[in-house]
């Protein structure tokens, strides 16, 4: 098979859906957009940037002579919290674009059924092939909403957990001495 012809053929399936779903299915497009986006960031952060900043922050730690002192404490204190001011610091917005997510499908679900009411107002609630267009326009925009949050719901709570265990695994290596 021709690759530009099933590129293009895919190109306008999408195209055909976008349409159907109405305007709302374009924001939820772009939401799930965002999210994965920083999704795949924080994955590939945790592959790759995460591990040079914890070296370097075990490295300056091992490097230090004081591991006793309240100020070395602090210091200890302060490079466990810059590596996870790193790790963590897209996550809420993920978690907040999950939780929008269903919100968006609902909002297209009230859009499309207003449409649905209004083709009913105006034709006498007769035309049935004008009345599927707004049924169309209001269950696929929740459809993409519920699919978006859940597979945003299963990537940040694995994102989540993953961060847990790099987090504790930093704090319980960058060992104290105590007085």
């Amino acid at each position: 098979m021709d690759l530009q012809f099933m590129f293009g053929e895919w190109r306008e399936s999408i195209a055909v859906f976008m349409d159907r779903g109405g305007p709302v299915l374009n924001l939820i497009a772009i939401l799930l957009f965002v999210k994965w986006t920083l999704l795949l960031e924080r994955f590939w952060f945790l592959a790759t940037v995460h591990k040079k900043n914890e070296v370097a922050a075990m490295n300056e730690w091992n490097a230090r002579t004081d591991k006793k002192s309240w100020y070395a404490h602090a210091i200890r204190q302060q490079l466990i919290s810059r590596v996870t001011m790193d790790l963590k610091s897209t996550i809420p917005i993920i978690e907040v674009l999950v939780v929008i997510c269903p919100l968006f499908g609902l909002l297209g679900t009230v859009t499309g059924m207003i449409e649905v009411f209004y083709v009913m107002a105006v034709s006498g609630g007769g035309d049935a092939k004008q009345m599927s267009g707004g049924v169309a326009r209001a269950t696929i925009p929740t459809m993409a909403g519920m699919v978006g949050a859940l597979s945003g719901i299963f990537a940040s709570n694995w994102l989540k957990m993953k961060t847990g265990r790099v987090l504790e695994w930093f704090e319980d290596h960058m060992t104290i001495e105590h007085s």
